[in-house]
């Protein structure tokens, strides 16, 4: 049995679940913020006192890794850490567009050739996304990219492609192909990272605590010119 504790704050959304076996058995959400810095140290301590107070093992803390908001990253992975040291467990980087894709395959009827592809807001007509299939095998890396409606042709052309996430809403004007689909509502949920955390501890796919950085981290400070850092 592993209990892992789980936590997403890639957006505006601010969640934490601890799932034993696969299994939420402790879900704390703000659709409404951003609050992480005021939500997030709250929801952790219920979280774990509510793993002690049933003596429960904490196996892992898994983190959505981005890309998303970078203010809402840091504040995730600076929180993972900390408990990853204080109670000397792994710690797991679940990328955020695969979580987007587990409510998609779980609770939505896809053809068999569908691909589906996860979208995050970067402002005006960009976007972050990658797009996978129903396996989540990655077809297209995840990038940044403005949004035209020549975008996705590629796929669109031998595939019903489906979109959804917080940057699909401003996709729709400009994609008008047959094989565009759109869901809406569809956020990234720490209650939805449990099928990935137990994969990526099963594999024991651990990240270094001293050094591991959220997506967006690496890429900001990459673009950032080294006479400024």
């Amino acid at each position: 049995m592993s209990c892992i504790l789980n936590i997403e704050t890639s957006t505006s959304v601010c969640s934490v679940a601890a799932c034993q076996d696969g299994h939420p058995i402790f879900v704390k959400e703000d659709l409404k913020g951003p609050s992480h810095a005021v939500s997030l140290g709250v929801y952790i301590d219920e979280a774990l006192s509510f793993i002690d107070s049933h003596a429960i093992p904490l196996d892992a803390v898994a983190v959505s890794c981005g890309p998303g908001s970078y203010t809402g990253l840091r504040i995730g992975v600076s929180m993972t850490k900390g408990i990853c040291y204080g109670r000397d467990v792994p710690l797991l980087g679940i990328p955020t567009l695969k979580v987007l894709c587990v409510p998609v395959l779980l609770y939505h009827e896809l053809p068999d050739d569908a691909l589906i592809c996860p979208m995050l807001d970067a402002r005006r007509m960009e976007v972050y996304s990658a797009v996978y299939d129903r396996s989540l095998n990655e077809k297209r890396k995840i990038s940044a990219n403005v949004v035209d409606q020549d975008s996705y042709k590629t796929f669109l052309d031998k595939h019903p492609v489906y979109f959804f996430g917080n940057g699909a809403e401003k996709c729709k004007a400009v994609m008008n192909h047959p094989n565009a689909h759109f869901i809406s509502d569809i956020l990234p949920l720490a209650k939805m990272m449990s099928p990935l955390s137990d994969k990526a501890l099963a594999e024991k796919d651990f990240k270094d605590v001293a050094y591991f950085e959220p997506f967006y981290l690496k890429e900001f400070i990459a673009s950032v010119p080294k006479k400024l850092l």
